[in-house]
């Protein structure tokens, strides 16, 4: 990398060819917003709507990375009043100092809550945990009157990839939901035995029919909520390293080797990266398409080190 020049007029000239070849999948944009709704989404959330009656529990899956805007105003005016834990899935991805502010201005909110890795099983026994004494009333009354108290029933909701698949095979210990790195694997309702007494609605991953802004967006983008589709691999890799270059991990100074570059925008230093890699076309040119999409899939396996996109509010 040392001694590397960017050619700033062939890295215009390429980015402005990529942006020409790009199509919009889906996109109702507006106003600069990104949206992502599609029929089958609408169609979860009518059915959250009608079996809702039927749970006792609700589990709201969000990430850690961004814990406002990975919730679904959409889905909790469907709630009716059932208690809610909600679980901030993806703490190994997110920034541990701002995991603790959020944690902290959760607990001055009414909702239980939990910061979880769905791969730690630490995590995951206080979830069950947390659920049981959820519900601790109302199976009380039964054993006051000789009753065996019914399972609890749980209904599991969220945007998508925020890890509700993963959650629910770790605490099954088996297969029983299907996982994958993309947006949109869960496509129908499924009831899941996780033990004696519990049981699990399992839900396909609902977005907000709107999402306020496009900074949102582009954080939901980031994290894989959103089909890079929607808005093209090449904005999101910008944001993302446009967020590491003011955010610096060590982990992502270091495997990109940034500094040695010198002072870059986002788009050279994505040039500069697809040279390092030798991701190169016929002729010697980068291949910027194909480093967006290396950039993207190292940020979302955690090599670029944990970052959190949003902030605490202000009161």
């Amino acid at each position: 990398m040392q001694g590397m020049v960017i050619d700033r007029e062939s890295t215009s000239k390429t980015m402005k060819m990529s942006r020409k070849k790009k199509v919009s999948e889906g996109n109702a944009q507006g106003q600069g917003r990104i949206n992502w709704f599609p029929g089958h989404m609408a169609k979860a959330l009518r059915g959250v709507r009608d079996k809702i009656g039927m749970v006792d529990l609700v589990l709201e899956i969000r990430d850690a990375r961004v814990p406002l805007s990975s919730g679904n105003p959409a889905i909790e005016k469907h709630l009716k009043q059932k208690p809610r834990l909600i679980i901030f899935n993806k703490t190994n991805l997110a920034d541990k100092a701002e995991t603790r502010l959020w944690k902290d201005w959760f607990s001055q909110r009414s909702d239980p809550f939990l910061f979880v890795d769905a791969f730690s099983e630490k995590s995951l026994k206080v979830l069950s945990k947390m659920a049981r004494k959820a519900m601790e009333g109302k199976w009380q009354k039964f054993i006051r009157k000789g009753i065996n108290p019914p399972p609890l029933r749980m209904m599991l909701l969220g945007i998508p990839n925020t890890g509700k698949s993963t959650i629910i095979n770790r605490l099954t210990k088996r297969r029983a939901a299907n996982i994958g790195d993309r947006p949109g694997v869960t496509r129908s309702q499924e009831w899941i035995v996780l033990g004696k007494d519990l049981e699990l609605l399992d839900t396909p991953g609902i977005m907000p029919p709107r999402i306020e802004t496009e900074e949102q967006g582009l954080w939901l983008c980031a994290i894989h909520a959103i089909k890079d589709e929607i808005v093209g691999k090449e904005k999101v890799a910008i944001f993302v390293i446009s967020h590491l270059q003011q955010y610096p991990t060590d982990e992502f100074l270091k495997r990109y080797c940034v500094n040695d570059a010198g002072p870059l925008s986002p788009q050279e230093l994505i040039m500069s990266i697809g040279a390092q890699l030798n991701f190169l076309k016929k002729g010697g040119e980068v291949d910027y398409m194909k480093t967006c999409g290396h950039i993207l899939n190292d940020y979302r396996q955690g090599l670029l080190g944990t970052c959190s996109f949003e902030r605490t509010p202000q009161e």
